[in-house]
């Protein structure tokens, strides 16, 4: 397949491009950010990226999207991470919305996939219980109200690192049923009502100023039409859920990390030194030049991995933990060296290249970092 974008996805990424220039630049989130908003983004802009279909992109015409798949909703995350556009929608969308898809009834999926397309509604999902990405370190119980699933069951546990959580209209949350941390079977998937009795939500501020939450369930009641896919069987539908959204959230990384990457070389451009411009210095022109390449390999791996995810192919979660991984650690080395090449103003909050540091590192730990993902690579390649 090729290294592209077909027509159509290129036309909805220069739709995302325009959008955010016009719209979302990094200024917008510094505002937000300065004046400690509660919500975390703009209900106006998410109103007007629902209206310009973000919200349907990756989900059947059946359930009110447009189908353009994973593919298609990278292109747009790319473009968003060049201007640190916040939205709900890696957590509303990507995660949540292909957890619904792989593990979802029927019912379920009609009821609400159309009201996440047309952004009705915002879920999210409650994975994580410690600081580092651990799908199948689930403690969090699950018990049975009797004998049965029909008598519902009971949530008591907490989660952290929960992605938009503190403004969630439906929580999924993993909960173990049976068996231990650690072990993929007797992972249970729950819909819960982040209103209902026993649900406590904190907002969790973080450097990079994404929305977070830390959410804790005590005696938290809930029927058997709360079960989403089947009881002790949810972490197969998590993991392609959870490749989606690596995948969608490496898209933005690697937006970001080209964004810093040309504002460092228009830098190199302008500033003087000894009377000539810094870019003239050869020294600094081979750490440009090897930056360049290693975006370049990033890329390769991008496209290589959506392909295989878009195609079904076997070896997609191998392809895609690849490219999550070296990506965050190209982002980290470019962001860096970004920081570094602009001297003392890099590190300053006035300019933005410091903006785009912040929200690198924590997006190296969301969905797991370079090492959790060099590990999953040599695992599934049966190494």
């Amino acid at each position: 397949m090729p290294l592209a974008f077909n027509e159509e996805q290129r036309s909805l990424k220069d739709t995302a491009r325009d959008f955010a220039n016009d719209n979302t630049p990094v200024e917008a989130l510094r505002k937000l950010r300065d004046s400690k908003d509660p919500l975390g983004y703009s209900k106006e802009h998410w109103g007007q990226m629902i209206e310009l279909g973000f919200g349907g992109i990756i989900f059947p015409e059946a359930y009110g999207g447009f189908d353009f798949g994973v593919k298609g909703l990278a292109g747009c995350c790319e473009e968003f991470g060049r201007t640190l556009t916040a939205s709900p929608l890696l957590s509303s969308v990507a995660l949540s919305g292909s957890l619904i898809l792989e593990a979802g009834s029927e019912e379920q999926k009609q009821a609400l996939l159309p009201a996440i397309s047309m952004g009705e509604k915002r879920v999210a999902v409650a994975l994580e219980e410690g600081s580092r990405h651990n799908p199948a370190g689930v403690s969090l119980k699950g018990t049975l109200n009797g004998k049965s699933s029909e008598n519902g069951f009971t949530l008591n546990g907490r989660k952290t690192l929960v992605v938009d959580g503190h403004v969630a209209d439906l929580l999924i949350v993993a909960a173990r049923t049976s068996g231990e941390p650690g072990e993929q079977e007797g992972i249970s998937l729950f819909l819960v009502d982040p209103k209902a009795q026993g649900v406590e939500i904190q907002k969790n501020g973080m450097t990079d100023s994404r929305n977070y939450a830390r959410i804790s369930f005590t005696d938290v009641e809930l029927d058997s039409t709360a079960l989403l896919g089947e009881e002790g069987n949810g972490f197969a539908a998590l993991d392609k859920a959870l490749d989606v959204a690596r995948i969608c959230l490496s898209a933005e990384m690697f937006g970001s990390t080209q964004e810093v990457f040309e504002r460092t070389v228009q830098y190199f451009k302008e500033r003087k030194q000894f009377g000539v411009l810094i870019g003239t210095f050869q020294a600094l022109q081979h750490r440009a030049a090897f930056m360049f390449t290693e975006i370049q390999v990033c890329k390769t791996l991008l496209m290589n991995a959506l392909n295989a995810l878009e195609s079904g192919a076997d070896n997609a979660p191998a392809m895609i933990s690849a490219a999550r991984a070296k990506i965050c650690e190209i982002a980290e080395l470019v962001t860096n060296e970004a920081v570094q090449l602009h001297g003392g103003i890099g590190v300053t909050d006035e300019l933005e290249i410091g903006l785009f540091l912040k929200r690198a590192r924590t997006s190296q730990i969301l969905f797991g970092d370079e090492r959790f993902h060099y590990d999953r690579y040599a695992t599934l390649s049966g190494f």
